[in-house]
């Protein structure tokens, strides 16, 4: 029985990677993002439909059309998130804070809570979070988006608890070094500064994430996979990476 899986942030990065997966695995897709130009070339023929998960009109739109599209949602995959700038916190000045727990936290929050009475109603269903090493260990210049990212887990364990008995499963999914858009998000379209990021080690890539949420979402319906933390072998904290000689 094909799932409906409904993605966020989808337009690239590991959301992308997700929908590639699910769909070849034959599951049914709502895909929403802000750069919604895109969605078309992640999945062909997945339904999408712009979304701004800061915006609660924007959710709320989205939602309802992916039930229309495409029925009861089975999945849904958190993914929509972002990190901005390396501001030390006696240097920052709000805004990039701000964005960062507007998108990370409240937006995720917003989605959640339009998607969960669908799953309590129907006794099933699958919220998956896409969280960050960051949200298990702080790195000086990244208190604000760790904090975001930290404040995913109790938000899931509350999850957990409040449906607890209704046969949902929560799982977070919590990757190291990934290579993707998500440093040149960070520093603002700054390529060599984003490359630098990734340069002489071996970083995970979206697939190697979007293969542990797979692997989540097809254990049997009484297994809950709580949270996955996936680095890479070249790297122990989110500042302590191997670079160069094997």
């Amino acid at each position: 029985m094909h799932r409906h899986v409904v993605i966020t942030g989808a337009s690239s990065g590991i959301g992308a990677a997700c929908a590639r997966h699910f769909q070849k695995a034959g599951d049914r897709l709502s895909l929403g993002a802000r750069r919604s130009d895109r969605l078309p070339g992640v999945a062909a023929g997945a339904f999408h439909h712009a979304l701004d998960v800061t915006k609660p009109a924007s959710v709320e739109r989205f939602v309802a059309a992916a039930i229309a599209a495409n029925g009861p949602i089975d999945i849904l995959v958190n993914n929509a998130g972002l990190a901005r700038g390396v501001e030390k916190i006696a240097e920052g000045t709000g805004e990039a804070w701000r964005e960062m727990i507007e998108t990370n936290v409240l937006g995720l929050l917003e989605v959640t809570r339009r998607v969960l009475p669908h799953m309590l109603a129907a006794s099933k269903g699958h919220v998956v979070v896409i969280g960050s090493i960051a949200g298990h260990k702080a790195y000086v210049g990244g208190g604000v988006y760790c904090g975001s990212k930290r404040a995913l887990q109790p938000i899931c364990e509350a999850i957990r608890m409040e449906t607890l008995g209704s046969g949902i499963r929560v799982t977070s999914v919590d990757p190291g070094l990934c290579e993707t858009e998500f440093s040149v998000v960070r520093f603002r379209g700054d390529q060599e500064r984003a490359g630098k990021v990734y340069q002489d080690t071996r970083p995970l890539t979206a697939d190697d994430v979007a293969e542990c949420v797979l692997f989540a979402v097809d254990r049997p319906p009484h297994v809950n996979l709580d949270t996955i933390v996936v680095m890479p072998t070249d790297q122990a904290t989110p500042q302590m990476v191997h670079r160069g000689g094997r």
